[in-house]
């Protein structure tokens, strides 16, 4: 993306000024009772729209703000259409009843509150690096919201283990995260070594998750033992099948075919569309399904939340914030910078940090595979310091709406925190003194 020096003028600070103000609703959405997605999309618009304003005061060429324009509202799309595919499934899966049956099976074997907790943490965990970390982790909160949907010492707990655990085990697959996948592409690491970043992932989820479980509660979730079996509805178990070929469908499109991941994912979207045409042939119109009805129920304000965060960013990049950003890796070293980038991301979300961080294209120093790593695992562990700092986060707290917020979210934060911290060690004794990668 083209970009101009304007930090110093009129624009460059209103929008500066925006941005933080914007932040700060955003991350006070419980205060002010005002929807992330609110903020979030006023200064995404409201960026640009500043930036045109004074290009046509001044009389400037237009050309490099349109073309700035065209290739943030592509890589939006893509992000966009990618969830809107996502959700659409879950949402799917819920009409069909298959948490209902999961929740079922888990609570019937009198499962308590702290073994849920970790198994749905191990299955966030090892399910995101196949099935990318906001899918993943909407779908075992939507779990989770099925065990039990009152009980907040048992939620917002479970809730900030999905997310650290999603995120923590999409670092170390390149399709497991949006991040790892744009650093993949874009050729700063190979598929093996982001494999390598295994030991460092995991075990700092699970001394997050150790931390957190302390506080679960050593009780047994609500279920009456005459309660009826829960089945999976007709079509249900076709429609995991779709879904997990349609994840691979955008993995196996984008590598062999070299076409967006969300091409993929719109195309099983046709397929799933078209399962569900075949399948009301054999029902009268009263008992036939309405895939659109799926469409509606998604969490619009999400979607519409990661569109005007990443057009603020780009906004901000286009008038030459980001510059500055690429001079602190020259003052403070790669490393210093790099594991402040899993703070950076935990505010500004870490698609466009990480964004940030490959256009600005950094001097690594001698140590540049290990530190294109490091700040692989630190966008996307990071991301989990904060609710709002990652695509999982995020995806959780449009799904657990009222009971996983900002709020909730950091009074465990020391707890995910200290899971950062041992990560980053890790990653040194394995990559700076050992040299095994």
């Amino acid at each position: 993306m083209h970009t101009l020096d304007l930090t110093h003028s009129w624009v460059g600070y209103l929008s500066l000024f925006m941005f933080v103000v914007g932040y700060y609703f955003i991350a006070a959405e419980d205060k002010y009772h005002i929807n992330k997605a609110k903020p979030a999309l006023f200064i995404g618009t409201s960026i640009f729209m500043l930036t045109a304003l004074y290009f046509k005061i001044h009389s400037l060429n237009p050309s490099p703000l349109e073309e700035a324009l065209e290739k943030t509202i592509i890589e939006i799309a893509e992000i966009y259409f990618f969830l809107l595919v996502a959700m659409t499934y879950i949402e799917a899966m819920i009409d069909r009843r298959v948490f209902a049956a999961l929740r079922y099976n888990l609570v019937s074997r009198g499962l308590n509150y702290k073994k849920l907790f970790w198994i749905t943490g191990f299955l966030s965990f090892f399910i995101s690096p196949v099935a990318d970390n906001l899918t993943t982790a909407l779908i075992l909160s939507t779990v989770l919201m099925t065990i039990d949907h009152k009980n907040k010492a048992f939620l917002v707990p479970g809730a900030i283990n999905i997310v650290t655990a999603a995120n923590a085990g999409g670092a170390w697959s390149p399709f497991g995260d949006i991040t790892t996948l744009m650093v993949w592409i874009d050729g700063k690491g190979e598929f093996v070594e982001f494999l390598y970043l295994f030991p460092a992932a995991f075990l700092g989820w699970f001394l997050t998750a150790f931390l957190l479980s302390l506080f679960v509660p050593n009780e047994n979730p609500p279920f009456d033992a005459k309660e009826k079996k829960v089945e999976i509805l007709e079509g249900g178990k076709v429609i995991i099948v779709l879904f997990a070929f349609t994840i691979a469908s955008a993995v196996l499109t984008h590598q062999i075919l070299d076409l967006p991941a969300m091409w993929g994912m719109m195309f099983g979207l046709a397929i799933l569309k078209l399962y569900i045409y075949k399948m009301n042939l054999k029902h009268d119109k009263n008992h036939q399904i309405n895939p659109f009805t799926w469409i509606s129920k998604i969490e619009n304000d999400t979607l519409l939340f990661f569109f005007g965060i990443l057009a603020a960013v780009a906004g901000l990049h286009f008038l030459g914030y980001l510059e500055y950003f690429t001079r602190l890796y020259d003052t403070l070293g790669p490393t210093v910078v790099n594991i402040g980038v899993g703070f950076i991301s935990a505010i500004i979300d870490n698609v466009p940090v990480m964004s940030a961080v490959l256009k600005a294209n950094p001097n690594m120093g001698e140590a540049a595979q290990a530190e294109w790593m490091l700040v692989t695992m630190t966008a996307g562990i990071g991301g989990s310091l904060i609710s709002f700092g990652s695509a999982a986060g995020v995806g959780v707290m449009g799904r657990m709406k009222g009971i996983y917020t900002f709020s909730s979210h950091m009074k465990y934060a020391w707890a995910v925190f200290l899971g950062y911290a041992l990560s980053i060690a890790i990653w040194y004794v394995q990559f700076i003194i050992l040299k095994l990668y």
